[in-house]
């Protein structure tokens, strides 16, 4: 009688610990994908903060340029400036000195003239 209590009581042991490794295995599986896609999302993050970065830099070193009311917004290369400038010409210095910036496909000038009061 106690043997088959014993028996029992292994066989439901061994059921739950198959079950828990079961479980653990298909959490680690599902998580890895998600793990793996994640890195690839930072590293061009970062890469579209150092390519906007650079191109700050380069509008901020123009002759001739107000960059303190100008956001520059890169994502894969296609760079965005927005804000405002004192007058046209520097709108388009903007977007010629950005455009000559290496790394940079493609520039979307959304500059506007500031209006002087």
């Amino acid at each position: 009688m106690k043997s088959v209590a014993i028996l029992k009581t292994l066989g439901v042991a061994l059921c739950l610990s198959v079950a828990c490794s079961a479980s653990y295995a298909q959490d680690n599986s599902a998580s890895a994908p998600a793990a793996t896609m994640a890195a690839p999302a930072t590293s061009a993050k970062k890469a579209d903060r150092k390519l906007g970065y650079t191109v700050r830099k380069a509008l901020s070193k123009t002759q001739g340029l107000d960059v303190s009311k100008l956001n520059v917004r890169s994502h894969g290369g296609a760079i965005t400036l927005t804000g405002t400038v004192p007058d046209q010409g520097q709108i388009d210095k903007a977007g010629e000195v950005a455009q000559g910036v290496t790394g940079v496909t493609s520039v979307t000038n959304k500059l506007t003239v500031r209006v002087q009061q």
